[in-house]
């Protein structure tokens, strides 16, 4: 059996509704931090916000481990800061049970994306552990310092497309 770590975050800019998800997969939690910034993977997405870019994210890292999940075994533990995706896993009975409608008989935001978490994650034998994300440095474990990564990478890249935008427009 294989087992990775995958960590996942995500930056968003709300007024234009871009953001950029950031992930990392590593299959031991002692690998030195400077040995992975370069592997830290990162995807623009359109027409988002916060609570779908997580998810956008999330389905982008494991389908691109699909081909590896189907060759092997594989176990999987993903680090999220999103309590969306944390609480997805006890969910899952009670959105199928509404058809992905709330209370008030509206489609749920976002429903497209649930049906691919639960397809996918049925596959794959995932655990999801929630980080609190923005920590001091000195309070940082190794768990925290390789989320790091993926945020900084995320933040990185919406900053940089974010000046980019605004040198073209003047």
């Amino acid at each position: 059996m294989l087992y990775s770590h995958f960590f996942i975050d995500g930056s968003v800019n709300n007024q234009l509704k871009i953001g950029y998800g950031a992930y990392l997969m590593v299959s031991e939690l002692c690998i030195p931090i400077e040995s992975l910034k370069d592997t830290v993977r990162v995807k623009r997405f359109e027409q988002t916000n916060s609570t779908r870019l997580e998810l956008q994210t999330l389905l982008w890292a494991l389908d691109e481990t699909n081909g590896l999940a189907n060759d092997h075994e594989l176990a999987l533990t993903v680090y999220t800061d999103s309590q969306n995706i944390i609480s997805l896993p006890r969910r899952r009975a009670s959105l199928e049970a509404s058809d992905y409608f709330s209370i008030k008989n509206k489609q749920l935001n976002n429903y497209d994306l649930y049906q691919e978490f639960y397809r996918l994650t049925s596959k794959l034998n995932c655990e999801f552990v929630k980080v609190i994300g923005h920590k001091r440095s000195s309070n940082k474990d190794e768990i925290d310092k390789l989320f790091a990564l993926v945020d900084q990478a995320s933040r990185r890249s919406m900053r940089k497309d974010f000046q980019r935008m605004n040198e073209i427009n003047y």
